[in-house]
């Protein structure tokens, strides 16, 4: 018999996750501050976005689990298992047929539907602790929408090299209201939350906040009018498993020829993607 309670929290933390996050939902990018529990796992490793997922998941749902792209690295498999053991819900590495995803580093490349939350991990979800380290001070900020510390940051930047050089952890403007730290996805994946289909959920546990994004919510990442928002750039480059040029690449070396090649980085997308056309069966 399970000696744990079903999703491994007692019911009166769930709750209490879920009222934070019905908050965050009802004021999009506001950080909600919420009693982060103790979880067996390291603070740091996806503890707060663990924690939503186990107030959310339901008999009926699910689960996928990604880490950097992959279903399989140790951190992912580590998480799945954790909810699957105390749940029994069924898992699966196609983003298609997932109802709850959780995700660290990554947006899927599958476009996300009504019917489906996004969980991304936060290690630090104040957008304003590169300039200023008060707490305190930060909330004073946020409250009075006084983001010139975010754009100062940027500025210099541009002074130093000519663009901006903030690769993941790009702020954003949610509903022109709060700047947020969108999680260290990389820039490619900013746009993916503006006028999302899904519901997108926040988690930091170290640092005791949940923060969403709603469905159909506008999100604009912070640019300047002559130095625009780009995202990555993969131009004459392709992935070398599938050739798909629209997705999200990682360099890689092959270790005996030393040459460099590309992969998407998405790996169930790509295994998808080469199901479809029956060239693997990942099944």
């Amino acid at each position: 018999m399970n000696k744990f309670p079903f999703a491994f929290l007692d019911e009166q933390s769930k709750k209490e996750i879920r009222r934070a996050i019905l908050k965050g939902v009802a004021i999009p990018g506001y950080q909600v501050p919420f009693a982060s529990r103790e979880m067996p796992i390291g603070r740091g490793w996806g503890t707060g976005g663990l924690q939503i997922t186990l107030a959310l998941v339901g008999k009926e749902d699910v689960l996928k689990v990604i880490d950097q792209g992959s279903d399989e690295s140790v951190n992912a498999v580590n998480i799945k298992k954790l909810v699957q053991n105390t749940t029994g819900v069924q898992t699966t590495i196609h983003t298609s047929e997932a109802t709850l995803i959780q995700s660290r580093h990554r947006i899927p490349e599958v476009p996300l539907r009504s019917d489906q939350i996004l969980v991304l991990q936060v290690p630090e979800p104040e957008p304003l602790r590169r300039v200023e380290r008060s707490e305190f001070k930060t909330k004073q900020l946020h409250a009075e929408k006084e983001y010139s510390g975010a754009w100062l940051w940027l500025f210099e930047q541009i002074m130093r090299y000519n663009q901006t050089t903030q690769g993941a952890d790009y702020p954003v403007l949610v509903h022109e209201r709060y700047v947020m730290n969108p999680s260290p996805i990389p820039r490619f994946d900013n746009p993916k939350i503006n006028d999302s289909d899904a519901l997108i959920l926040f988690g930091a546990g170290r640092e005791k906040k949940i923060y969403a994004v709603p469905p159909y919510t506008k999100v604009e990442s912070l640019a300047f009018d002559d130095y625009p928002f780009e995202i990555e750039k993969f131009e004459g480059k392709a992935c070398k498993v599938t050739g798909l040029t629209n997705v999200f690449l990682d360099e890689m070396t092959d270790e005996v020829t030393g040459e460099t090649y590309y992969v998407c980085n998405d790996t169930s997308f790509m295994q998808e993607y080469l199901e479809k056309r029956g060239t693997v069966n990942v099944r």
